[in-house]
């Protein structure tokens, strides 16, 4: 990472501008073309230093107040398969596997769900449910109580 990737890391660290074009403006503000900036970001990508460039919406601001993480106790030798379906239902906004802490958490299949009312939300729980079928031996909704800010590493200037 050169000195022009930090400054493109510090510049988008907190968003990419609302802009039009993102790019450009971000381009402007350091003095290169937005083709670079651009490829330098895919590089970065790439290479890992940036995990990911994707909106981070606000599910409560855009009307979604019941926001679940669903977890589930299913066979460890299915979860891969059990996982991959359930990610690929188009409400599931992440899921992955997480380790069982037993005796007291046995789950280890966490799907997030987010619906305008508890009832979407729940028919959403009961689809996942359905997919699952008699691999969930059990499970859970624990919704969101509270908002906290999401961010990422940040480098200081």
């Amino acid at each position: 990472m050169d000195a022009i990737d930090r400054q493109i890391i510090q510049a988008t660290q907190a968003g990419l501008p609302l802009v039009a074009e993102p790019y450009q403006a971000v381009a402007e503000q350091l003095g290169i073309s937005a083709y670079e900036v651009m490829q330098r970001m895919s590089a970065m990508q790439n290479s890992g230093v940036i995990r990911r460039i994707g909106a981070v919406p606000n599910h409560y601001k855009i009307g979604y107040r019941y926001n679940g993480m669903t977890v589930w106790d299913v066979d460890d030798a299915l979860i891969d398969e059990l996982g991959a379906q359930v990610a690929a239902l188009p409400f599931v906004s992440h899921c992955y596997h997480r380790p069982r802490h037993l005796p007291d958490w046995r789950y280890n299949l966490f799907a997030m769900v987010h619906g305008k009312s508890e009832e979407a939300a729940e028919q959403q729980v009961a689809i996942i449910a359905e997919l699952l079928g008699a691999h969930a031996r059990d499970h859970q909704v624990l919704y969101s109580s509270k908002i906290l800010k999401k961010t990422g590493l940040r480098i200081a200037g």
